[in-house]
């Protein structure tokens, strides 16, 4: 593991913007043997390591970490393997007959030197899930992976440090202090994933560099239900995908609107299946997971505390422990609208519902907030469906489950607005890491060329000729 500190970033920096021209001519079978190495490493070499570094970290079930952490990135190179050949082909594109004589391609080139700073709650899935993305696209990179996930980065550290040199990809382990410096360096990409709050300060930072971003933020995600669903499937749905990773997934399910018919069949459903999943106890639970700290761990803890103090029924759970960061799976009705829990993305496995008994209500509540980074719709009525989609927005949208969104490489993932900027995952990462360089070159003598001055009136004819007809 390679130790770097304050005064080493900009050289580290410098190294690897010297280095960037002859990592971004690599030929496609280069980059896919890099990526080949890594899947190897994340498969067999490291795998058990990242399986104990996370249970260190937040008790993370060994299962989830194979499911959400390993088998993401892994797929998503498998994915890469099959096409980066046809992304690094120059792409013919039509040329207007205005511009006869001349030929058009649009060329896929590296930005450069690119920051990916990554979270905490899947730590390696957000951190070598955008590598393998800016890697296929033939760039130099730097990672800062969370210090919340000490464990997980030092293992993860050791990879990188294993598979490249630090020209090439390099690790940086700190505190937010290391993020602040690094931010002040000219990169030419930065990702980030985490909250609007912090991707705003990295927005503000990069535009002093005039640094393209993407951004990968989150917010709160809604879950409609309504009186066409099948009420048990979605509710084993939403509870797999509200609990995974103790609810502190991005997209998790943060509120519930359920038609007001559908109440008490929704509770008994919730307690039947969520002791089917995690026992009577899920506190003794080997498939349910921590908060990540203490930190995390107090705030949820007034989000709940809040929730009682102004009246809100919680209907199932509520109890913590702080000694364990642990707070068992908690379903509340009728928290306030000022509330905490109505106000803040919860990123826990605290889950607020609110009922309605017009689809028209759903619809001015979801569009009073931000864009959430997804949308989940629980219906077998197409017509109410398509009529959420079109009079709604968010960064992607799940129809009769949840979470699924993310695992196909052929959609783009991300948000818009306070939910994210740009998108990720297979093609859509790719071109997140690369500029689009339009290309057109000349023949022969073209139509233009007869319009250099001096203008005449025949030449004015051409140019009138031309606006009424190409």
């Amino acid at each position: 593991m390679t130790n770097y500190t304050d005064n080493t970033y900009l050289e580290l920096f410098k190294s690897q913007k010297a280095n960037q021209f002859k990592i971004g001519k690599m030929t496609y079978k280069q980059r896919l043997k890099k990526l080949k190495s890594l899947q190897i490493a994340l498969e067999k070499t490291y795998k058990q390591q990242l399986r104990d570094a996370l249970y260190k970290d937040f008790k993370k079930p060994q299962l989830e970490v194979d499911l959400t952490e390993i088998y993401p990135v892994i797929d998503e190179i498998r994915f890469i393997r099959k096409h980066l050949k046809s992304w690094l082909k120059n792409q013919k594109v039509d040329t207007p007959i205005s511009l006869l004589g001349s030929s058009s391609w649009i060329k896929n080139e590296p930005k450069g030197v690119c920051l990916i700073i990554s979270p905490w709650n899947f730590p390696v899935n957000l951190t070598f899930g955008p590598l393998v993305s800016a890697i296929a696209a033939g760039n130099t990179v730097i990672l800062k992976p969370s210090e919340m996930t000490p464990h997980t980065s030092k293992v993860m550290s050791n990879i990188v440090s294993h598979l490249f040199s630090n020209d090439e990809v390099a690790l940086i382990e700190g505190e937010v202090e290391v993020s602040t410096e690094l931010l002040k360096l000219p990169f030419n990409h930065i990702f980030f994933t985490g909250s609007p709050q912090v991707g705003k300060i990295v927005m503000k930072a990069a535009s002093a560099h005039l640094t393209s971003v993407t951004l990968e933020l989150g917010g709160k995600s809604p879950v409609i239900i309504d009186d066409n669903s099948n009420l048990d499937n979605a509710v084993k749905k939403i509870i797999f995908g509200k609990f995974l990773n103790a609810g502190q997934t991005c997209i998790a399910p943060d509120y519930v609107l359920i038609h007001e018919s559908l109440t008490s069949n929704f509770v008994a459903a919730f307690k039947k299946h969520l002791k089917d999943f995690y026992s009577e106890d899920p506190s003794q639970s080997n498939s349910f997971g921590r908060i990540v700290n203490q930190k995390h761990f107090k705030r949820l803890q007034n989000y709940l505390d809040d929730a009682r103090n102004r009246h809100a029924d919680i209907a199932i759970g509520g109890i913590s422990e702080e000694n364990e960061n642990y707070i068992e799976p908690t379903v509340v009705f009728d928290a306030p609208e000022e509330s905490e829990l109505m106000q803040n993305e919860i990123f826990g496995p605290i889950l607020p519902v609110k009922t309605y008994s017009s689809i028209s209500e759903v619809l001015d509540y979801i569009n009073s907030k931000e864009k959430p980074l997804a949308l989940y719709i629980f219906s077998n009525d197409n017509k109410r469906v398509t009529e959420i989609i079109n009079n709604t927005r968010a960064g992607s949208t799940c129809v009769n489950h949840n979470l699924l969104q993310f695992l196909n490489h052929n959609l783009p993932f991300g948000g818009s607005n306070n939910s994210g900027i740009g998108k990720s995952h297979g093609y859509f990462g790719f071109l997140e890491f690369t500029n689009q360089r339009s290309v057109l070159k000349q023949h022969t003598l073209g139509a233009v060329d007869l319009l250099k001055p001096p203008y005449t009136n025949f030449k004015q004819k051409l140019v009138d000729l031309t606006i009424k007809w190409f």
